[in-house]
């Protein structure tokens, strides 16, 4: 029987391997993981000024920018000047922009879908049960 510290570096592993998978269906290959997590941030909670998209996902400022004018010249996001403070910019998607995150939010369930049906009955209840789970640690 494995120890909870080898069964702990089993699911990281596990955990690992599977997002990166995942991470690997996109619908556009040339974006890379954190242009896509800008993308879905922007998505999920809408237009967010540059210093809000830089702390969400834990990065220089310097670091976002680069990221956003990426996204902007690949004509995924544009940046218009806020209305109270002319100082800021509002980052919001383009219509090109939601068009490749639910192509490939479409994509990465399609291919989960397709493994998920590969399995028993048990085995999906399984990893249902391990889902639940795991979103409780992320609240942690």
């Amino acid at each position: 029987m494995a120890t909870i510290a080898e069964q702990s570096t089993e699911l990281r592993l596990a955990t690992f391997r599977l997002a990166r998978r995942i991470r690997a269906q996109k619908a556009d290959q040339g974006l890379s993981d954190g242009q896509f997590a800008v993308l879905g941030v922007l998505y999920r909670e809408g237009a967010r000024t540059l210093t809000q998209l830089a702390e969400a996902e834990r990065v220089s400022a310097p670091s976002m920018n680069r990221t956003v004018d990426c996204l902007e010249e690949s004509g995924y996001l544009v940046r218009t000047a806020d209305e109270v403070d002319r100082r800021k910019s509002n980052i919001t998607l383009t219509d090109d922009g939601r068009d490749v995150v639910k192509a490939t939010i479409s994509k990465r369930d399609a291919w989960l879908t397709t493994r998920l049906r590969e399995l028993s009955k048990e085995d999906r209840a399984t990893l249902a049960r391990a889902a639940e789970l795991m979103g409780g640690f992320a609240t942690q």
